[in-house]
């Protein structure tokens, strides 16, 4: 009637104990049993002693079953003996516990029926009633408090018996090797002995022990410093771990007041793998009560001694010989384990020992030796950095060491290995990381030395929602169910597309108005230049129609009123920011103040000017003036004209004046969304480029808001703030912190090409120059004009001592004019020390008396009242050119003229102007990316959930528009204050073609090419 392996294991069943009243249901499927008919309607089980098959109408009774595993298949088989298929018997789920939590009394009865019946129900227990029971397990455990498990010691261990068994059902149910329980389930189980343990002891200062059938909980309450070498755990039953000193503990754990340490012991290996991990398995946890902490890197290695009860130990003798070695072979399959080898020899003698890998060794070449003696001790530990990460055949080979041989000299040699491993919670494998075998290590304990604690915890980073791309044209195709998120994208697109129509507009517009002026009515032969920024306020109405004079003074001259006009844009319009260079024919020495005036014309005279700054650009340096004020006759103090004294190196430091600037310039320039508005007038970043960016911030944006909406809440994920019934985890911090990582590099590598890229400067030609102005014709009155202008610009100076003139009328007052340039000229030529004042001063006048004498040349001598008249100022006139031009030379070589500003390296970086393709490039590419992944996560989420979705977004972008980019503007404008540094003076290659005009300028005057 039966045959193979079950009647086998009955008979050996029967041999070893009394099973008279053993029962065991039979089915349809149990193998190796014949002629038995099963019933459809009834239940057949066996019984023996007699062997007897059994037929009942009661269906629900407990009895065993058995399995049958056919090792001899390359594919392990599993076969459940049950009843028939179709009747299946005390089908249960552990939904029941469920509605037990808060009873513990009640959910413990109701887990222990549960545990009865999984053991006699085939099949059981299923992965969902296992977790189930695990779960609401843990639950009710949670809801108890300390007190009731200090007085309820019996609940205590039956919560500790169910949980124990649960795991054990799990580890040894029949279908383990085709249905394998998940790497989790020892940490879900050992959840529960943490949560007891804790109940019974976590302020306690007495180590509380807890014995459960799969190991044994030691846990005990330390102060920090208490810690110094400590022992956890037993040392009589040798499992037991050392902590190090307090000075390798300290650093990580100086913050705590008190920690509380839980070493957990197991029998067996909770996480079965193809490392050959036998003995004793050690867990230890510390934590402060609410959360644990981790130590890793520690400065000293933790001391773990674990029992070996199954020795690996070999032992052998060997008879040395004289003048010869015994060798001995090491079979090595894993290079990660250490080898202990020693050599006991019957006498006392010295030894030499040397590893070999592959082949016994020649002598010479060797992998590692070492030197046994008495006092020494006779055992080697072979490490892995030995092994070399090589397995296979190694080989020890022993000789005598500086020691006389004698007849009968015997080796007892003996060798094991031991290897320390941690369970990786993250790749959920053993690994050796950071462990290592200790000395202490002996064939029945094993000292393990490792820097770390085994952390059982959540993942670092926060993985976003699943979406399949291969799905995409079948995802594309719901198009017209779910039209929420294409229409949504679609809006934003005919935003973007009208925005960047005016954008392109206003940039139109702006491009003439970016120009930096050349003032016209600066002096031809003037060629020392001062930049002048002036920056209008942004106050209504700031802006002004009237004609703007300035006329700078300094310590040693001042210059003459300037128009500060410009035909071909309009200036000091509101919030703009215009440039002018002014020209003076000597250096004006420290600018100490600027007078602004207008004459009140046009329909909007009124000006708000808020700043300006002037820098000269020879000596690079910079002088401030703080306006703030109103030029207006109906406003403010109701004047025109107002002087302005440079600031003081306190007052543009101050917090105050920088906060503001920068504050200002930050929402103009760094707020992406308001500069679109109203941009820096001179930023090279223009307006499309900046609407551009915006839209890709917002598409990259929607895509890593859609990817990481709704993922599921962690709830192990600790709290890392709390504020009221606000609450910041770990999670939430990372998913900030990977948005950011997704989203801000490539979006700030975009607006930093864009702002980075140096401006195309187009110069005017040469014919354009020569059309646009038509040189003045050549009289006497222009040749005295002229000539009174050149002398009027120098007395300007109280250096040159040089009055001004009467006015010139005729021919006859040029002779006058032309000796009181030679007396100046003799001034010059007196001055022993050079400076820049005296070298641009002989410039200026060689410059001037180069075209008095150009313009002489082009008269006749009907001019002059006679022909030796025209003669004599032609000759006069010459001589001193020749006479200023020797000046010039001499000063100029005892004070070389100062470095210009293409000389020295300017301090920004600029990109070349075709990088704005690049720019354009990755802009496209990432919006294009971010388009097609928001479609696809809104097609897969389905039209409800991307509804409520698109009313997440909506608030993510008032955060970002009206709270986070402002913030990141105060914020970088305090930085800046509290650092005392001020706004940068704006370098651009624009002035190198001013100052190059200004220079043709003169040229065209003197008629000569260089001076």
């Amino acid at each position: 009637m039966m045959t193979g392996p079950i009647k086998t294991f009955l008979k050996n069943v029967n041999r070893h104990r009394n099973i008279n009243n053993f029962t065991w249901w039979l089915g349809e499927g149990a193998p190796d049993i014949k002629n038995v008919d099963f019933s459809k309607d009834s239940c057949t089980y066996m019984k023996l002693n007699p062997l007897q098959f059994i037929v009942t109408s009661d269906c629900s009774q407990r009895r065993g079953f058995v399995c049958t595993h056919n090792l001899w298949s390359s594919n392990t088989k599993k076969t459940i003996i049950s009843s028939h298929a179709t009747r299946p018997r005390l089908r249960r789920s552990v939904a029941n516990m469920s509605t037990l939590v808060s009873d513990i009394e009640s959910l413990i009865r109701e887990a222990e029926l549960e545990l009865q019946r999984m053991e006699t129900t085939p099949g059981e227990p299923t992965n969902d009633n296992r977790d189930g029971f695990i779960k609401y397990l843990l639950e009710g455990t949670k809801n108890l408090k300390e007190d009731y498990a200090a007085e309820n010691d019996i609940i205590i261990s039956r919560i500790i018996s169910c949980s124990t068994g649960i795991l054990l059902l799990s580890l040894k149910k029949c279908d383990i090797y085709t249905n394998p329980n998940p790497t989790s389930l020892f940490e879900s189980v050992f959840e529960i002995f943490r949560v007891v343990s804790l109940l019974l002891g976590q302020f306690s200062k007495e180590t509380i022990v807890i014995k459960h059938p799969t190991g044994t909980i030691y846990q005990a309450s330390f102060e920090t410093a208490d810690l110094n070498n400590a022992v956890l755990g037993s040392e009589q039953e040798g499992e037991f771990i050392r902590l190090p000193s307090f000075s390798a503990l300290n650093p990580q754990l100086a913050q705590y007041k008190t920690v509380i340490t839980q070493m957990t012991t197991f029998s067996g290996n909770p996480h079965p793998s193809d490392d050959n991990i036998s003995g004793t398995v050690f867990n230890l946890i510390l934590s402060d009560g609410e959360a644990d902490i981790e130590l890793k890197n520690l400065s000293e290695m933790i001391e773990i001694y674990m029992p070996h009860p199954v020795s690996s130990l070999i032992n052998s003798t060997a008879e040395l010989e004289k003048n010869t070695q015994a060798v001995s072979s090491l079979n090595v399959s894993d290079p990660n384990v250490t080898i202990f080898f020693s050599v006991m020899p019957n006498v006392n003698v010295s030894l030499a020992l040397k590893l070999f890998h592959g082949t016994p060794g020649n002598g010479t070449y060797f992998n590692g030796t070492t030197i046994f003696s008495q006092t020494d001790g006779y055992r080697w530990m072979i490490t892995p950095d030995m092994l070399q990460d090589t397995p296979g055949a190694w080989y020890v080979e022993t000789s005598l060491f500086n020691s006389t041989w004698e007849p009968g000299l015997t080796l007892m040699i003996t060798s094991f290995m031991s290897k320390c491993l941690y369970w990786d919670i993250k790749n959920e494998s053993w690994s050796t990381e950071g462990c290592q075998v200790g000395k202490k290590t002996t064939p029945e304990r094993v000292q393990c030395l490792c820097n770390h604690l085994t952390l059982f915890g959540s993942s670092f980073f926060v993985m976003p929602n699943d979406v399949d791309i291969s799905r995409t044209a079948e995802l594309f195709a719901t198009v017209t169910q779910n039209y929420v998120v294409l229409a949504l994208l679609c809006a934003f697109f005919g935003l973007y597309l009208v925005t960047l129509l005016w954008a392109c507009y206003a940039d139109r517009r702006a491009s003439s108005k970016r120009k930096m002026t050349l003032l016209e009515d600066n002096h031809a032969g003037a060629l020392y230049n001062y930049l002048i920024s002036v920056q209008t306020g942004h106050r209504k109405n700031a802006g002004t129609t009237a004609n703007v004079t300035v006329k700078l003074s300094g310590s040693e001259g001042e210059s003459d009123t300037h128009t500060l006009t410009d035909p071909d844009k309009p200036v000091f319009e509101r919030g703009a920011v215009d440039v002018f260079l002014l020209a003076t024919p000597f250096p004006l020495g420290e600018v100490r103040n600027v007078r602004l005036q207008h004459d009140n014309s046009g329909g909007r005279p009124s000006w708000y000017i808020n700043k300006v700054t002037i820098q000269d650009l020879q000596t690079r340096q910079v002088w401030q003036f703080l306006c703030d004020c109103w030029l207006s006759a109906d406003r403010g103090d109701g004047m025109t004209k107002k002087t302005f004294n440079a600031a003081k190196n306190n007052e543009i430091a101050c917090f105050r004046n920088i906060f503001q600037t920068r504050t200002s310039t930050g929402f103009r320039d760094e707020h992406i969304w308001v500069s679109i508005v109203d941009p820096p007038s001179r930023s090279p970043f223009t307006r499309a480029q900046r609407v551009s960016c915006c839209m890709s911030l917002l598409l990259c944006t929607m895509a890593i808001n859609i990817a990481f909406w709704n993922i599921p809440v962690d709830e192990e994920s600790p709290v890392l703030f709390s504020f009221g019934s606000l609450e910041i985890t770990w999670q939430e911090i990372m998913v900030g912190v990977e948005s950011g990582l997704l989203m801000f590099p490539i979006n700030i590598l975009i607006i930093t090409i864009f702002r980075s890229i140096k401006p195309r400067i187009v110069s005017k030609s040469q014919k354009d120059d020569e059309g646009h102005t038509r040189p003045p014709a050549i009289t006497i009155p222009s040749i005295l004009k002229d000539t009174e202008e050149i002398i009027s610009m120098v007395s300007a100076s109280p250096r040159n001592k040089m009055s001004e003139m009467h006015r010139l009328e005729s021919a006859g007052d040029l002779f006058p004019a032309l000796d009181r340039m030679h007396e100046f000229i003799q001034l010059m030529q007196g001055e022993t020390e050079s400076d820049p004042h005296w070298v641009y001063c002989s410039k200026f006048l060689l410059a001037g008396l180069c075209h008095i004498m150009m313009c002489l040349e082009k008269l006749d001598g009907k001019n002059f009242p006679s022909q030796d008249e025209y003669q004599q100022a032609l000759n006069l006139t010459n001589l001193l050119v020749r006479k200023a031009e020797m000046v010039f030379s001499s000063h100029l070589a005892y004070c070389p003229p100062l470095v210009r500003r293409k000389e020295k390296k300017s301090g920004s970086c600029w990109l070349p102007w075709w990088c704005v393709f690049l720019g354009w490039f990755l802009l496209l590419s990432i919006s294009g990316v971010s388009t097609f992944f928001t479609l696809l996560y809104g097609f897969e989420y389905g039209k409800q959930k991307s509804i409520k979705w698109v009313m997440s977004l909506g608030l993510s972008l008032f955060q970002s528009i009206f709270i986070l980019q402002p913030l990141k503007v105060i914020g970088i404008a305090v930085f800046f204050a509290l650092l005392l540094k001020p706004v940068a003076v704006e370098e651009s290659e624009e002035i190198e073609q001013v100052l190059l005009e200004q220079q043709e300028k003169c040229s065209k005057y003197s008629g000569r090419h260089t001076l």
